[in-house]
């Protein structure tokens, strides 16, 4: 890949040869994993949703900040359904702890210090997955891209599939969003609440396999939301002078 190890693009590992990684890792010793899942995300979005929001992130700080970038993981643990949804894949909390395990003792054996793990996908399991790995000194962030505070009328609703994840995806590649194919389903609040207290665990079996209003999205709202997911992640984790934006509505 020509831009695997030029001056401005992503610095992706799997391009890169032995001594290139080494030279890159001795001057930032850190690298970025990217965790995706292969998961339905309503009738209107790819299977592969937020893997493509989370390699995005991921190619953009590499790039930015000349961190090494992992090649990307992508099946998580997803969210339980009574039906099963064509495409989706998962893997279970468990296997997915030991497999990140195994890659991490790799990488750290080859002279990463800092790992900081990726990932657009809220469900318990999946993030107790990547928030319990163990190292033998190296140290490890797990990041959840969604784990920042929006305001609005409907921030407090579920995004699996709505506005927020839609606006993204119209932003990054809207030729993958089929927005007319959209069904906007808000659970009831009991639904809501119960949903909530069992860890956003299960997707409501009435709704199309996504909940929210994703027929509100729009690629703007997508670009301003990705910005200010990507000035969080550039500030509080690579240390970049944090610059002010107004909290996106959604």
């Amino acid at each position: 890949m020509s831009d695997a190890s030029s001056q401005h693009g992503p610095l992706r590992l799997k391009y890169l040869r032995p001594r290139q990684v080494r030279d890159v890792l001795s001057r930032d010793p850190r690298l970025i994993v990217p965790v995706g899942t292969t998961e339905q995300h309503g009738p209107h979005l790819p299977i592969g949703a937020d893997t493509i929001l989370i390699e995005r992130l991921a190619d953009d700080l590499s790039a930015e900040f000349r961190v090494l970038r992992a090649p990307t993981v992508e099946y998580g643990v997803n969210a339980y359904t009574r039906a099963p949804y064509p495409g989706n894949a998962a893997v279970r909390r468990k296997t997915l702890h030991r497999f990140m395990n195994d890659l991490v003792g790799s990488w750290e054996d080859g002279g990463v210090e800092e790992f900081i793990i990726l990932t657009a996908h809220g469900h318990d399991p999946h993030q107790e997955a990547l928030s319990t790995l163990r190292t033998q000194h190296a140290t490890i962030r797990t990041v959840d891209i969604f784990a920042v505070r929006f305001e609005g009328e409907h921030a407090e609703q579920p995004i699996h599939g709505g506005e927020l994840d839609t606006s993204l995806m119209l932003h990054v590649d809207g030729g993958l969003v089929n927005l007319a194919a959209a069904e906007d389903y808000v659970p009831p609040p009991s639904r809501t609440r119960a949903w909530r207290l069992l860890a956003r665990r299960s997707i409501p079996p009435e709704g199309p396999g996504s909940m929210g209003r994703p027929s509100r999205s729009t690629a703007e709202a997508g670009e301003r939301l990705y910005e200010f997911i990507y000035e969080r992640i550039a500030s509080r984790v690579f240390g970049r002078p944090a610059r002010q934006l107004a909290t996106p509505r959604i």
